[in-house]
């Protein structure tokens, strides 16, 4: 009896030991931000050599341009896409999202570009920003991209993809997250939801960034983190980006944010401030590229710091 006893005992130990270490090896993984880089800021790079530099700077993947001017051409997707993605991957290094131009179901291209991304197991997806159309009231142009957007979702449904539509400072269809909230109302939300952009989100919404956030959230699918601050120049107010921690977004609070709703999706690093033209996407920039890793290294180690110590 004493030895049946003794044997269940040592069974349940094993039992929980089991699942303290499996509950420690999930909390490590989801503690952890899978964090991008925008190709956008590395356009001087191509294939292999983007994938090589990207993996050596310590960052999770790539969030890459596939848009006219970017690393793929749409019109050249089919065979471009996986192109880049392999030379990536001998790089070392991923694809995990793609900012794109898409509008429409109806667009050939649009439709290539997603089945190209599809059939190369990239799941996230930047679509265009939209433009409200002279002649059409607010309201009647939010319907329309509702519809729109509506209709993404189901090819993305058939296609295995995440459309994640970026909430962005300015005039644009997006710049308040009511627009965003309303543009998505249609959608089926496992296949479309929101790009979050702090940044944006705090340039438009001050201190109410956090309602935004809060209406938001459910369908956040992605993320994007860059930083800024107001400042004068030329005798006149404007915005000023610079690395993060440097500026105006809340960091501390963000990243509270998203642990306490256990929101841990793929996040794109966006480096918009002076880097000698990389930070416009340009192919030709006018800094040793040591400049640019080094600067985006450090936004690396500074996101990272700031998420643990939220």
């Amino acid at each position: 009896m004493k030895k049946n006893i003794l044997i269940l005992l040592t069974i349940l130990l094993c039992v929980s030991n089991f699942k303290i270490v499996a509950q420690t090896k999930t909390t490590q993984k989801t503690d952890q931000l899978e964090v991008c880089i925008f190709s956008k800021h590395l356009q001087f790079l191509d294939g292999k050599a983007l994938g090589e530099k990207v993996a050596e700077m310590g960052f999770d993947g790539i969030d890459l341009t596939v848009r006219k001017g970017g690393h793929v051409e749409p019109a050249t997707v089919k065979t471009d896409l996986p192109k880049a993605v392999a030379e990536i991957k001998k790089g070392g290094s991923k694809v995990i999202m793609i900012a794109t131009t898409i509008e429409s179901v109806h667009n050939k291209v649009d439709v290539d570009v997603l089945t190209a991304a599809s059939e190369c197991g990239i799941k996230y997806y930047r679509p265009a920003w939209f433009k409200y159309p002279s002649g059409k009231s607010l309201p009647e142009s939010i319907e329309m991209y509702a519809q729109q957007i509506k209709e993404l979702s189901l090819l993305n449904k058939k296609l295995g993809l995440v459309g994640c539509y970026q909430n962005h400072a300015g005039n644009l269809v997006g710049g308040s997250y009511w627009e965003v909230y309303d543009i998505l109302k249609l959608a089926d939300h496992q296949y479309f939801g929101t790009q979050y952009d702090i940044r944006h989100a705090t340039v438009e919404g001050a201190n109410s960034w956090v309602n935004g956030f809060e209406l938001l959230r459910p369908q956040i699918k992605t993320i994007v983190v860059k930083d800024y601050k107001w400042g004068k120049v030329d005798g006149k107010w404007q915005l000023i980006n610079v690395p993060i921690g440097e500026g105006m977004v809340d960091f501390k609070k963000f990243f509270h944010l998203l642990k306490t709703y256990h929101i841990n999706v793929p996040v794109s690093l966006h480096c918009e401030y002076d880097l000698g033209g990389a930070e416009k996407g340009n192919r030709q920039i006018t800094v040793d590229p040591q400049v640019v890793f080094e600067a985006m290294k450090k936004d690396l180690i500074k996101i990272r710091e700031l998420w643990k110590e939220s």
